[in-house]
């Protein structure tokens, strides 16, 4: 089957937004006609009042921020040329922005391959995921502390309306509730250090959740830890809150481990 897209993705001047090209093994497999996955990259528009630099940081970072890098198999390739075309930029600030995204671990650049968004492998994400646990779990104690009973109550309200049935129906909406859920904790535990090495991780943290968060019965089980969460939170119970929240999020990094195959 040939595919006749053009390499690297498809800008579309109307929307502001780029369909990027899933990685394959190699240049040889387009020449043979293999048909690449294709993720959306939706950049958003470039704020007034910023470098371009600053700009075009901002716009990719948010964008990779919001891929499904772990939903398919192979790497997501970004295209320089296409990226400038979205933004609507020379190519000198879109480099500049790549070349911090690439310290801060985002993406890498492959000579003669181009620029794909970075995966972790399986070992790589469970060891991150343990490290999680634990900033995670902290983060719940000072949240017991700090947080007011408005912060509790959003919550609760996030998670009240689904029932069972319901939570079948809206697996993607709840793994975004998930997410949400995860990220107020560590906000409103008050320590921007928590809340910073939190965020160095969030796009794979994000990512992986998403990818697990359909398979099995990790939907159910997850919303019945979240509720054994809020209830050790509204009891004021600092050890016991720190104790789920890290168990909880102890039990993504065993699922990955066991269940996550698809990341060899």
């Amino acid at each position: 089957m040939q595919n006749d897209a053009p390499e690297g993705g498809y800008p579309n001047a109307r929307t502001g937004t780029l369909t990027t090209t899933s990685g394959a093994a190699g240049v040889g497999a387009q020449r043979v006609g293999t048909v690449m996955n294709r993720e959306r990259f939706a950049v958003e528009p470039l704020e007034q009042g910023m470098s371009f630099k600053a700009k075009a940081y901002q716009s990719l970072r948010q964008a990779i921020t919001q891929m499904n890098i772990y939903g398919q198999s192979s790497e997501i390739r970004l295209d320089e040329r296409r990226l400038c075309e979205a933004l609507g930029v020379s190519r000198t600030p879109v480099r500049e922005a790549m070349a911090l995204l690439e310290q801060e671990g985002f993406i890498r650049s492959q000579p003669r391959r181009g620029i794909f968004v970075v995966r972790k492998t399986k070992a790589e994400l469970v060891e991150m995921i343990t490290v999680c646990a634990a900033l995670e779990g902290m983060a719940a104690r000072l949240f017991v502390e700090n947080a007011t009973t408005e912060k509790l109550e959003l919550l609760h309200a996030a998670f009240d309306k689904y029932t069972k049935a319901e939570l079948a129906e809206h697996v993607a909406e709840y793994s975004d509730a998930n997410i949400v859920f995860h990220q107020s904790i560590v906000q409103a535990s008050g320590s921007s250090l928590i809340s910073d090495l939190t965020d160095r991780f969030f796009i794979h943290m994000r990512a992986i959740r998403r990818a697990t968060m359909g398979l099995g019965d990790r939907a159910d089980q997850s919303i019945h830890e979240h509720r054994d969460i809020i209830e050790a939170l509204a009891a004021r119970d600092a050890d016991l809150a720190e104790r789920r929240v890290r168990e909880h999020t102890l039990g993504l990094a065993q699922y990955v481990e066991r269940h996550c195959a698809f990341l060899d």
